[in-house]
């Protein structure tokens, strides 16, 4: 009664007292604890305190009911979190050594959200150490196994989130955004997620990879699933000056049609580097949207050849600063060897972290060093305004952009993992959007000859995710690639 259903068809199961929400969370963590070991998705299970929570929130349920209140749509919906997003009382690690054993004392404004929501949080989700990476392979943990097959890799760096839902081991999670890293697990494992506007989710209690670019969103079985969820964990937060949207979203019923609504295709995505299996399947979605009304027109993305440069000195900049607090004095590692001041700072540093977080702190110094700041930082932040401004002349244009999200489906674990340039470059259609701050719905779309998942992604002009939702749900109304799931995914 509980595998198979979508995260909203489960609350609805709850509320109609087919279902508890104590058998929901204890259904889910059963699973987790049987098959986990197949995919090393979680971290942490927090299993008695789940369980609790589960009572409680049945509980109040029951209270909200007898009363007549309306519920949230996702009450009593088991969840599980990135382990980047502070969880009071929860071992929160972002998957790195330098933050073994750390547990905060206080709750993400999402997780204070999700627990006003009536959602029960479970566990938390491996990924790429401190959402540094494309693929979830570079955490203390080892790497996720994509459910489809587990010889490859779920995408990064909130691959554990996609794998979970994917396999089956809980309805819905929550992942962050930096750089694509909602959207190429999605695609990887063929989910549903959205990266949501830049503001419109607080990052309070969202451990810091990029400052300006990080940014929180859901990742679930469909695009109701995970618009819901949005609703839920958007709207304003006074701790996060940032969080500049006035009330959370709300999105109305489905349509069926897309009269009207005029899509850009850029040619140049898919010329060259680009698997013919994906490009192939991205524009088939093109002829679906057509199908539904939508007019679909070409046109040539500017800045191509400068969008990944731009992204990774900005990010690597900001990481480099925000990675600087972990001292090896006030929490987090100490190297037990260090003999001096200098040692401690030195060696806890070396030691706690991991190489592609040194190799990313390491070049965003040197682009912030005297002498390099101007050729470098300075000029990706010009770039940066430039490549917004291009995105802001687009949308006087189209209503949306349909994109893929990666050149590529998932890679063997280990293919790629010593060569960063091509690990970037895996990134060259998603980075754009988090330097513009704008909103993208990632969705499967097919299947390679391998029997991979292929995922596209749909973007908008700020604070529009009310029309990429409506676009998403008019695609999955038409097909059923979200439908789908792996052999030996728990349904």
């Amino acid at each position: 009664m509980v595998f198979g259903k979508s995260a909203l068809e489960l609350s609805a199961f709850i509320k109609e007292k087919k279902l508890s929400a104590v058998e929901a969370a204890s259904a889910y963590i059963d699973v987790i604890e049987k098959n986990d070991s197949r995919y090393n998705a979680f971290l942490a299970v927090s299993k008695e305190k789940a369980l609790t929570r589960a009572k409680e929130v049945q509980s109040q349920i029951d209270a909200a009911q007898a009363a007549g209140e309306i519920l949230s749509p996702l009450a009593g919906v088991p969840i599980a979190i990135k382990d980047n997003i502070s969880t009071e009382g929860i071992e929160t690690t972002c998957a790195s050594k330098m933050l073994n054993g750390y547990a905060p004392v206080f709750n993400a404004a999402v997780i204070e959200k999700l627990e006003k929501a009536g959602m029960v949080v479970v566990g938390k989700l491996n990924m790429d150490e401190y959402a540094m990476g494309g693929s979830s392979e570079t955490g203390i943990k080892g790497a996720v196994h994509n459910p489809w097959d587990t010889a490859r890799v779920a995408g990064g760096s909130s691959g554990g989130s996609a794998a979970a839902v994917a396999s089956g081991e809980i309805p819905i999670a929550l992942g962050s955004d930096t750089g694509g890293s909602i959207r190429q697990p999605c695609a990887f494992c063929g989910v549903t997620g959205i990266k949501p506007t830049y503001g419109s989710v607080s990052r309070y209690g969202l451990i810091a990879y990029a400052s300006s670019l990080d940014q929180i969103g859901p990742i679930g079985q469909n695009i109701d699933d995970s618009a819901a969820l949005l609703s839920i964990i958007s709207g304003p937060d006074a701790r996060d000056s940032t969080c500049v949207i006035q009330k959370p979203f709300e999105f109305g019923e489905a349509g069926s049609k897309l009269e009207g609504v005029k899509i850009g295709l850029p040619r140049n995505y898919f010329s060259g580097g680009i698997d013919d299996e994906v490009k192939n399947a991205v524009l088939s979605v093109s002829k679906e949207f057509e199908a539904a009304g939508a007019v679909i027109e070409e046109f040539e993305m500017p800045f191509m050849d400068y969008v990944i440069p731009t992204y990774y000195i900005i990010a690597c900049a900001e990481a480099s600063s925000n990675l600087s607090r972990y001292d090896g004095l006030k929490y987090g590692y100490r190297s037990s060897g260090a003999q001096s001041l200098s040692e401690v700072y030195r060696l806890s540093r070396s030691e706690g972290f991991g190489l592609e977080v040194k190799r990313r702190i390491m070049l965003g110094s040197f682009v912030l060093s005297s002498g390099y700041y101007d050729a470098y930082y300075k000029k990706a932040l010009q770039v940066r305004a430039l490549i917004k401004d291009a995105y802001n002349n687009l949308f006087s244009k189209y209503d949306m952009i349909l994109s893929p999200v990666a050149p590529t489906t998932a890679y063997k674990i280990g293919e790629n993992s010593g060569d960063p340039i091509k690990m970037y470059m895996g990134d060259i259609y998603t980075v754009s959007i988090n330097l513009a701050g704008l909103p993208s719905a990632a969705l499967p779309c097919g299947f390679d000859s391998a029997g991979l998942p292929i995922g596209f992604q749909i973007i908008g002009n700020a604070f529009s995710e009310n029309k990429l939702i409506g676009a998403a749900r008019v695609y999955q109304s038409r097909t059923g690639y979200h439908l789908k799931k792996p052999e030996g995914a728990k349904v």
